[in-house]
């Protein structure tokens, strides 16, 4: 299962750690020369200090999601099936190191260099809890792909939320990072997400 995440606008800054190696970032086969391109052009960032993403975003889905409070287990789950689409990185695992910046993601810049790491990983389900802003650089299969949108109805019409969509999406990963076994079919994905909300 691969689950596909924002990032955050809000972001935390270590007050310590190591500097950033685009080397040992996950994907770097497929990702690192669009990563030296863009921190090229922000070279302060090479100096500055990282965490691992998982800590550096911190808005309303990964306080949602609330890593800290999972098992080993499920944080080593997530580590292999969460993907952040990232505006700087392209796309990082939750432990990647990385330090804070502010940046808006361009579809140009990262379209097909994300569209083949993602589809190497071959995955048979897709989660996708992206905003429109970043699914707008792949666009996963839709015969095994499950988006998570938020609605509420009001006066008989579905309505979308935006801002609150993020919590209920934390709560979706973190509802299928601990998952007793691991749904194989898209099926069995709303049933079990049914149950939980």
């Amino acid at each position: 299962m691969l689950i596909l995440l924002p990032p955050s606008e809000k972001k935390r800054t270590p007050e310590s750690g190591i500097p950033l190696s685009i080397a040992n970032l996950s994907f770097s086969q497929t990702l690192s020369t669009a990563r030296m391109i863009q921190v090229a052009n922000h070279p302060s960032l090479l100096a500055a200090a990282t965490a691992p993403a998982i800590e550096i975003y911190s808005g309303v889905l990964y306080q949602a999601l609330d890593w800290k409070s999972l098992s080993p287990f499920q944080q080593r789950r997530g580590q292999e099936q969460i993907v952040i689409i990232s505006a700087l990185f392209g796309a990082l695992r939750p432990l990647d190191r990385i330090p804070n910046y502010k940046m808006k993601i361009k579809k140009s810049t990262w379209a097909d260099s994300i569209c083949n790491c993602l589809e190497a990983l071959n995955e048979a389900i897709i989660i996708d809890c992206r905003s429109s802003t970043y699914a707008s650089v792949w666009k996963p299969p839709a015969i095994n792909t499950v988006g998570i949108r938020v609605f509420q109805e009001r006066h008989g019409k579905r309505e979308v939320i935006t801002h609150m969509s993020k919590k209920y999406r934390g709560e979706v990963t973190r509802a299928l990072l601990k998952l007793n076994g691991e749904p194989n079919t898209v099926e069995k994905i709303f049933e079990h997400l049914a149950k939980e909300f």
